[in-house]
């Protein structure tokens, strides 16, 4: 939580499973929807899908990053690309025909 209690981002519930279905996380059998993240961009595309079963657990940490290379990817309108590990401050890659296939010669890991 941030600010007072509030999170900067809207939550939903879905306590009748309408959102579940259809996002396709409902599981009609046990009448709840399983783990689902979707982050959706202010247009109202979905960039990111992440389904969980129970027993596992989401990485937060994770999720702010992925929040923050979006947002990043959206500023720079495209020309730049955020690799996994990505983090704020952190190398980005330049989308190109010449990086299909060696973004391993212009990318090292914690750059």
């Amino acid at each position: 939580m941030v600010d007072g209690g509030h999170y900067p981002y809207t939550l939903l519930t879905d306590p009748t499973g309408a959102i579940g279905k259809d996002y396709g996380v409902y599981d009609e059998a046990r009448g709840l929807n399983v783990r689902g993240r979707f982050i959706i961009d202010p247009d109202g595309i979905i960039q990111a899908i992440e389904i969980l079963s129970p027993p596992v657990g989401r990485n937060v940490n994770e999720v702010i990053r992925q929040f923050k290379a979006f947002q990043h990817v959206r500023k720079a309108g495209g020309t730049e690309a955020c690799p996994a590990g990505w983090e704020p401050g952190k190398k980005t890659l330049k989308p190109s025909p010449e990086l299909v296939g060696n973004v391993w010669k212009v990318w090292k890991v914690g750059e």
